[in-house]
């Protein structure tokens, strides 16, 4: 299937793939959209905890991972898995100008550690971060009770509604500790209920630029 590397209005890049009309990241801009559903509306929550384990549903082009790990160069310990059915080429990860746009030029080998690496077993990106790169399709998910934190990055809900089911929740909520999180940019009646229907908790956010609202769900102690 084609796929195209454009640029998004805040100067980031991400993939299009015109045989769906669907892209990575917003057009309106993948940094920030990052950024905010993310780092703002996700991790930082979890600011004041030492060390953090977070799980992402679509590694993708690894800037959720990338942003992630700038964000915690503090903390003691980073463990981040990121599920990836179908992992972009090397062709691609050349294209894409994260480094650049973040102003990280110190830590371009680690956004090119992060997509070079091994998949399946776990890989020390710096002392205090691992990361490990599963390539599994979402419904094959069977954590229990490992992560902090879920970035839910999966194809939007109307290419793939089945990745949006009471079925894929319920194996996130199986997968976050008690007040585990799961953030994610989508904000469509269906998936509140499949959430809600899972036994999470959920309330609606401000939503990146571009988008009205979206959903952070929380799991019950």
């Amino acid at each position: 299937m084609k796929r195209e590397i454009i640029i998004t209005d805040d100067g980031s890049t991400t993939i299009r793939i015109p045989e769906w009309d669907e892209n990575y990241h917003s057009t309106h801009g993948a940094i920030q959209e990052a950024r905010h559903v993310f780092i703002k509306n996700g991790l930082d929550l979890f600011h004041n905890q030492d060390s953090i384990s977070i799980l992402e549903i679509g590694f993708g082009t690894g800037l959720n991972a990338f942003i992630t790990f700038l964000e915690t160069l503090n903390k003691e310990k980073v463990n981040y898995v990121g599920v990836e059915a179908y992992p972009i080429s090397t062709e691609e990860v050349l294209q894409m100008n994260y480094v650049s746009e973040l102003q990280a030029t110190d830590f371009k080998p680690i956004f090119e550690t992060m997509h070079n690496c091994s998949w399946e077993i776990e890989n020390q990106m710096k002392t205090n971060f691992y990361l490990t790169k599963r390539k599994q399709f979402f419904q094959d998910i069977e954590d229990k009770n490992n992560y902090d934190l879920i970035y839910f990055d999966a194809f939007g809900f109307p290419l793939q509604p089945e990745l949006w089911s009471e079925v894929i929740f319920e194996k996130m909520y199986e997968a976050l500790f008690p007040n585990g999180v799961l953030v994610t940019y989508a904000c469509r009646t269906p998936i509140r209920k499949a959430m809600l229907n899972a036994g999470f908790s959920v309330e609606k956010l401000p939503g990146a630029p571009g988008k009205r609202e979206m959903l952070r769900a929380t799991k019950k102690p």
